[in-house]
């Protein structure tokens, strides 16, 4: 008899991403993902707009470490007066020691996300067509989950030039 345990079907990305993120963030020296996922709320958006953090190194005989930041060319010298307030927000924000300097990296920052668009108002003929095809499902939930898709379907349909038949 097998002692191995199943999955048991799918589930949400979001809680595999901390531990996937986490074996890529500890290459860089990161022992957890919060500093570089809650940057902006750590430092503050108008300092997160300006740098990013790229590695946590360690230092010999020295309490908490090196941080590496991605600075923009632009920003460079005031990111460097902002120094010791950024270490000061990072270790109050941890409770400890974390980091002890930082060093800069003068580069491009990773763009952010495009913010996503709303969808199109449905059209009432496709509406019409949708309701019509999934009327005779008698289960609601498969029902609402073919609409859904219908109505998705129909959305790229339009987006990509193509009909919008549903």
């Amino acid at each position: 008899m097998s002692t191995r345990k199943s999955w048991g079907g799918a589930y949400p990305i979001a809680r595999a991403l901390p531990t996937v993120a986490g074996r890529a963030l500890r290459r860089y020296g990161f022992q957890s993902n919060e500093l570089a996922l809650r940057w902006a709320e750590i430092v503050g958006r108008q300092v997160a707009s300006m740098a990013a953090p790229e590695r946590l190194g360690r230092t010999r005989g020295k309490q908490g470490g090196v941080l590496q930041l991605r600075v923009r060319p632009a920003s460079a010298l005031e990111i460097q007066h902002l120094a010791p307030l950024i270490v000061e927000r990072i270790n109050g924000y941890y409770g400890r020691q974390m980091v002890s300097a930082l060093r800069l990296q003068q580069g491009p920052l990773p763009q952010p996300p495009a913010p996503r668009q709303p969808p199109p108002p449905p059209d009432p003929a496709v509406e019409a067509a949708l309701a019509e095809r999934v009327a005779g499902v008698s289960h609601d939930r498969l029902r609402t989950a073919l609409l859904s898709l219908g109505r998705h379907t129909a959305a790229k349909s339009h987006d990509s030039g193509g009909t919008r038949r549903p």
